[in-house]
């Protein structure tokens, strides 16, 4: 993607490419993509993964919402302990209507997310290596792939 005019001047004169491009590998696609400071390492998976949707590299796919769906599991707030009946009828001070069971997620720092997207990285290197222990090199070279593009948003 490349950004020729900002938004509210089409056509009025063509503006500089961002210095701050990063190169995106998607498959065998490899596309300049402006990722600015503000630009979380949530958003850039996101870009990729509408990236990858639109070149329709399946596996690029699956890594990229495997890694997305980590992320939402690990933002998600822990459920409260069971143990305690909750009586019928209703509850002291308990809220109904629309939006009454929303609780907020957590938010994780980007070293959070970084910290995560590693963690996803060594379990795909750990089981290439298990995969080729056991003699299926085509898995391994797989999983090598799905482990070099999750390293591509950590860079």
């Amino acid at each position: 993607m490349r950004l020729s005019c900002p938004l509210g001047t089409q056509g009025a004169r063509r503006t500089a490419i961002p210095e701050a491009l990063r190169y995106v590998r998607i498959g065998n696609i490899v596309m300049s993509q402006p990722f600015g400071a503000a630009e979380t390492l949530r958003a850039r998976l996101r870009i990729g993964l509408r990236l990858a949707m639109k070149t329709r590299e399946t596996d690029a796919v699956a890594v990229l919402r495997s890694a997305i769906a980590a992320i939402d599991n690990a933002e998600a707030v822990e459920a409260p302990a069971r143990g305690e009946a909750i009586p019928y009828g209703g509850i002291a001070g308990a809220q109904a209507g629309v939006g009454s069971t929303v609780v907020a997620r957590r938010d994780l720092s980007d070293d959070e997310l970084r910290v995560l997207l590693t963690d996803q990285v060594a379990e795909r290197l750990a089981a290439a290596g298990m995969y080729e222990a056991r003699g299926r090199q085509d898995l391994a070279i797989r999983l090598r792939r799905e482990a070099d593009l999750l390293r591509t948003y950590l860079a």
